[in-house]
């Protein structure tokens, strides 16, 4: 009787997996197929084609909004300068570059104007240049 019990549970086992592998293979066979292929690339197409025009739209959005900004900069760079107050500093939000910074700035921080800037040359002529 035992021998019986399990022959049937092999039996049972095997049945049970061949048919999971069957389904298992048809579904990969279907999306493989020609068919399946096409309807997930024109899918994926269509997805890609709304993330497309929603990036041209930041991007266009984007793009005008720094023109604003260096147009604005390009504006307050032509006009001309008051001789009675100092041009105040201007910092572009985008680039964090300052416009505008007076010549004192640069002798605060150890930087003579007339010279080349703190580059130091004092081992030049040991080279010969």
């Amino acid at each position: 009787m035992r021998r019986l019990f399990w022959v049937t549970v092999g039996a049972g086992a095997g049945v049970y997996a061949s048919h999971r592998v069957k389904r298992r293979v048809e579904r990969f066979a279907r999306t493989w197929s020609p068919g399946g292929v096409a309807a997930r690339a024109v899918a994926t197409g269509q997805g890609a084609g709304d993330r497309l025009r929603h990036f041209a739209s930041d991007v266009r959005t984007e793009m005008k909004a720094r023109e604003d900004e260096i147009r604005e900069a390009v504006r307050l760079d032509q006009a001309p300068p008051d001789a009675l107050a100092a041009r105040p500093r201007r910092v572009l939000r985008a680039r964090y570059t300052i416009v505008g910074e007076p010549a004192d700035h640069r002798i605060d921080h150890g930087i003579d104007p007339g010279t080349d800037r703190g580059i130091d040359h004092s081992d030049d002529e040991k080279d010969g240049h």
